[in-house]
């Protein structure tokens, strides 16, 4: 068990962020040790996370980590500190799957042994909130709803009807939060806009938690959340994925920003060194580092200043002569011949790759994803497995001549089939690693 909370609800788009930013925040300025941590994959998320605390926290996936892992990375992430953890979609949502193993929210609620505070959206309802609660509470017999908090209440009249009923069924109502528009943050293609981009974040933080702890009892969730003991650092740490290299240089800035906070931790504890550059500001990889990784992100939004980036481009190309390179999602949109963005111009990228991709053909694709390395690169030997996820709006508009980065299944039992790049020392793929199978 660690100390803490699932802050959940019945399905997207309830309010589970902005309570969880609202909490992180008013907790820290109640000189509270806090940290966020998110169920499921996710990048944007814990980037909010850590501007409303002060502390990274990590991602927590119960169909790619082993409970091990998780429960590891869990301990690591919460010694000495209130976890406060963000479900994903809905509670219960998840793929199919033996129990505990399913991607769900409520699977990392039961293995570390978290309360759920439910968030409960109950526009267009008024009593009818109680059933589901209740249906919520009842579910799940390894989980415990410990409170809830109505979400987009109209009225006093309407926020007595709803809580009274919910408390009637045994669920303490622990807030109700008006309807407010006016703390919404900005929006994108994959969710929010990045925290490094968005406007006055700090401002936006603190308002939520004004918003917060005026409709909210925090003392009351506080006390909810402390049935759990106050971790101190334990066993050795968690390596979710093998370092590529020693040296490893790292693209870092608003094109290349979505790689794992338990990955890269990961690396550190394994010995390795992170040495990030930023291809936006036109910087290479550096010759000291023996392996590079371009993240996913946003190449999409930077096509041109990419393209034009002729040091970043040369540098890469000369790295990739005789180290390592592995692109993923929008690394691999990086390393391939041309990237059309969402206007339709095209735009000359690495070369590296003989794919090519557009953003102009959008089409959604997400979900889990199994890979079986199809030779020897830097995710590890041929044959290893990886778990992870897909979640981009690109699509492929020319496959190129490559051969395969591996052989990728879905959690629904698709046959494995072949995906992403390989010529040489250089790989890519839309697929996001979490861990090793």
């Amino acid at each position: 068990m660690i100390r803490g909370v699932m802050i959940a609800a019945p399905r997207s788009g309830g309010g589970k962020t902005t309570v969880t930013l609202g909490l992180l925040r008013a907790f820290r300025r109640r000189g509270v040790a806090v940290v966020g941590l998110k169920s499921g994959p996710d990048y944007i998320d814990p980037a909010f996370h850590a501007a409303a605390c002060g502390v990274e926290g990590v991602n927590l996936d119960s169909w790619a980590m082993a409970p091990a892992l998780l429960s590891a990375l869990a301990r690591e992430a919460a010694t000495d500190r209130l976890a406060l953890c963000e479900a994903s979609m809905g509670l219960f949502d998840g793929a199919p799957a033996p129990p505990g193993r399913t991607g769900a929210s409520a699977d990392v609620a039961a293995l570390l042994g978290l309360p759920v505070l439910l968030v409960l959206d109950v526009s267009g309802q008024a009593q009818s909130a109680a059933a589901i609660a209740k249906g919520c509470a009842a579910y799940d017999p390894r989980l415990r709803v410990a409170g809830v908090i109505v979400n987009r209440v109209g009225s006093a009249r309407h926020r007595r009807l709803v809580s009274d009923a919910i408390e009637a069924v045994g669920i303490p109502v622990v807030g109700a939060l008006p309807r407010n528009d006016k703390i919404a943050l900005p929006e994108r293609h994959l969710g929010l806009v990045q925290a490094g981009e968005t406007d006055a974040l700090d401002a936006r933080l603190h308002a939520i938690a004004d918003f917060i702890e005026a409709h909210v009892d925090c003392a009351r969730i506080l006390a909810l959340a402390d049935g759990g003991p106050n971790l101190h650092a334990e066993t050795t740490p968690s390596l979710p994925l093998r370092p590529p290299g020693q040296r490893i240089a790292l693209a870092r800035d608003a094109a290349f920003s979505f790689i794992y906070p338990h990955l890269t931790r990961g690396w550190r504890a394994a010995g390795a060194e992170i040495v990030p550059f930023s291809p936006l500001a036109d910087e290479a990889p550096l010759n000291d580092c023996d392996a590079c990784w371009l993240p996913g992100g946003y190449p999409e939004l930077h096509a041109g200043r990419l393209a034009s980036a002729g040091r970043f481009m040369e540098g890469l190309r000369r790295f990739a002569r005789t180290r390592p390179v592995h692109g993923e999602c929008g690394g691999y949109m990086a390393l391939g011949r041309a990237l059309t963005d969402a206007s339709g111009a095209p735009h000359k990228m690495a070369g590296l790759l003989s794919v090519e991709t557009s953003f102009a053909d959008r089409r959604m694709t997400l979900g889990y994803r199994e890979a079986r390395l199809a030779a020897t690169c830097a995710l590890g030997p041929t044959g290893a497995v990886l778990r992870g996820h897909e979640f981009h709006y690109a699509t492929i508009a020319a496959p190129g001549r490559d051969e395969p980065f591996a052989f990728v299944t879905d959690a629904y039992g698709a046959a494995p089939a072949p995906a992403g790049s390989r010529r040489g020392r250089v790989t890519g793929s839309f697929f996001h690693v979490i861990a090793e199978a």
